[in-house]
């Protein structure tokens, strides 16, 4: 006759939803994207601040300048 192992185990009846447990916490990755973010922000907010201005070029054709309130 064979042996019965006679180990406690639990016995799963009816259907068991296996909970995924998330790789990284919820708020520790909301608080990873909201530091890229600022980050990129910051660099092209740098970026941005630092070129030069491009030169002015000539006024478009038939352009008339307002005429200011000043009295000569």
């Amino acid at each position: 006759m064979a042996k019965k192992n006679n180990i406690n185990r639990e016995r799963k009846i009816g259907n068991q939803v296996i909970e995924k447990k998330p790789a990284m916490d919820p708020k520790l990755k909301s608080t990873i994207w909201t530091v890229i973010t600022i980050i990129v922000l910051l660099v092209f907010f740098i970026i941005n601040n630092t070129r030069t201005e491009p030169e002015e070029g000539p006024y478009p054709p038939n352009y008339v300048p307002s005429q200011s309130s000043s009295i000569k």
